[in-house]
């Protein structure tokens, strides 16, 4: 049976689905924390509304 690939969110190297791929959909912990601080600068994001823009707001302002 072939295994199946991925390729890495990050560098796009193809990945092997299975347990030996220790940080899949990645191909390293490398690419996994570059990924990780993409969604922490706000350079990915879901795309839609606040669910509660007022409170939100507020909870900055103080």
């Amino acid at each position: 049976m072939k295994t199946q690939t991925v390729n890495c969110p990050t560098c796009r190297k193809a990945v092997p689905w299975n347990e030996a791929s220790t940080f899949k959909p990645f191909c390293s912990e490398r690419c996994k924390l570059i990924d990780l601080g993409e969604w922490a600068s706000e350079k990915h994001a879901i795309a839609g509304e606040k669910a509660h823009p007022a409170e939100d707001d507020q909870l900055f302002e103080h």
